[in-house]
């Protein structure tokens, strides 16, 4: 079954001047670009689509980190999209993903790890929604 996951590469990312390496490693990896785009995420935006995790005690500093700069979401389609992109970019902590992750080569931290990705097929779908429309995909 192909379905389908967001992927941001993130202000960090965008800063360090990686977005075509990450990308490649994405392609490599089998996966389809179905859109992707540059923008800069307003305060409401951000707020918006990390609402789930509102309550918890990194909420404000992820939504800070995340208008600091340009970030570059994508949509991506694949068998088992989700999962599979999640074990390509690797621990949310750089210092524990695998070797040959995404995070493990370009990210800095753990607040400062480069990609995000959509964690089940319902967020999915959601967070595909927050940034594109469907005319936007192909």
């Amino acid at each position: 079954m192909s379905n389908r996951t967001l992927a941001i590469i993130k202000p960090d990312a965008v800063r360090k001047n990686v977005i075509g390496q990450i990308i490649a490693k994405i392609t490599e990896s089998g996966f389809k670009v179905l859109g992707v785009k540059m923008v800069h995420l307003s305060k409401n935006s951000a707020q918006a689509f990390y609402e789930v995790h509102k309550e918890r005690p990194f909420y404000g500093e992820l939504v800070d980190f995340m208008i600091s700069g340009a970030c570059v979401p994508i949509v991506l389609e694949k068998d088992n999209a989700v999962a599979e992109f999640r074990k390509l970019i690797g621990a949310t902590d750089p210092a524990q993903a695998e070797d040959g992750t995404i995070r493990k080569l370009f990210a800095d931290s753990k607040a400062e790890n480069a990609v995000h990705g959509s964690d089940s097929d319902e967020n999915a779908n959601n967070e595909i929604a927050h940034f594109f429309s469907k005319n936007e995909l192909v």
